[in-house]
């Protein structure tokens, strides 16, 4: 089924829209860790019911994932948002020439410097920079705009901590990318210094959830459904509209955004809300590239310890930020 989801999902990609890797070799090498994620999801989240345990249910699930390994942390307090400074062990300094910027996901109720500790370990090790993993508030106790507030409060002590903007790039994971996307967006109406590039894997684009693939996936994707995405709305937009271009990228003016790399899975409730933010940025002149990536569930990119295709979607993230860098590392 999931080879048959792979070929269907080829055939109606747009241009500048690949496949991450042979379908078939993919499928054979994933397809029982992906059950093994799925059942140890249910198992984690199942009986969770309101944001607060949903919350503690992640934090339990990564709380028994290792730790990254070969990297530096220091704790650091980035305009009075808590974050992580994470460079790789070889290189011996507290700040460098290059730095990732990453905003985790987790519905915006939920995630932490634990929960992302290891795939921002894993891109400081892979891009030969620094990441600056941002603890930002959380709902329901710091309503929107909390979260924008709190990612370009970190951008901007990056700024103020003598990484230029052209070796920066942001990167997030579901609402994490979507906050990636609007930390840019909203650098551009204030005309303000932009990323060297953006990479937002499996964003929520759209809050009105329009999308198709939101029915047409709902059984393939366990992680992120309608009701999911209600939950996250209701605490997130309030009575304001799911619409609003400052909280849904979708309907946002894309013209003049920095290099965007999209990653989704083909599995994923959300597969259309980067299908379709991939055509509005190409229309608006973006250079934007977009990996589907065959049998993946949402957020699979978080658990580089368990799936074989999470490790090798962050070195396609890592290499598209090298690509983007001003000061390139060395070979």
């Amino acid at each position: 089924m999931t080879i048959f989801i792979a070929t269907i999902t080829m055939a109606f990609l747009p241009a500048s829209t690949v496949l991450a890797l042979d379908a078939v070799t993919q499928v054979k090498a994933s397809n029982g860790q992906i059950d093994k994620l799925i059942r140890t999801l249910h198992q984690s989240y199942d009986g969770a019911e309101n944001l607060r345990e949903r919350r503690a249910a992640f934090e339990r699930l990564m709380a028994s994932t290792p730790d990254p390994t070969r990297v530096q942390i220091r704790n650091v307090n980035a305009n009075g948002v808590e974050a992580d400074l994470i460079w790789p062990a070889r290189l011996h300094h507290p700040i460098g020439r290059r730095a990732i910027l990453y905003l985790h996901g987790g519905g915006y109720y939920s995630g932490s410097l634990r929960t992302h500790r290891n795939i921002a370990g894993s891109l400081a090790k892979a891009a030969s920079a620094d990441v600056l993993l941002v603890g930002y508030r959380l709902l329901p106790e710091h309503p929107f705009p909390a979260q924008i507030d709190d990612a370009l409060a970190a951008y901007r002590w990056l700024l103020s901590s003598e990484y230029r903007p052209e070796n920066i790039v942001i990167v997030g994971d579901s609402v994490g990318g979507t906050l990636a996307i609007e930390a840019a967006l909203n650098q551009l109406r204030m005309n303000g210094p932009l990323p060297a590039a953006v990479v937002a894997m499996s964003p929520v684009t759209d809050f009105a959830g329009t999308g198709a693939s939101m029915t047409t996936n709902a059984e393939n994707d366990p992680f992120m459904g309608k009701t999911e995405l209600e939950v996250i709305r209701n605490a997130y937009i309030g009575g304001g509209s799911p619409t609003d271009p400052e909280r849904s990228p979708l309907y946002a003016d894309m013209t003049g955004f920095p290099p965007l790399l999209l990653q989704v899975g083909s599995r994923e409730t959300l597969l259309d809300d980067t299908r379709r933010l991939e055509d509005k940025a190409r229309k608006a002149g973006v250079d934007v590239t977009t990996e589907v990536w065959p049998g993946m569930i949402h957020q699979w990119q978080i658990f580089p310890f368990w799936v074989d295709d999470a490790r090798k979607s962050n070195a396609k993230v890592a290499a598209f930020a090298i690509a983007h860098f001003a000061d390139r590392p060395e070979e």
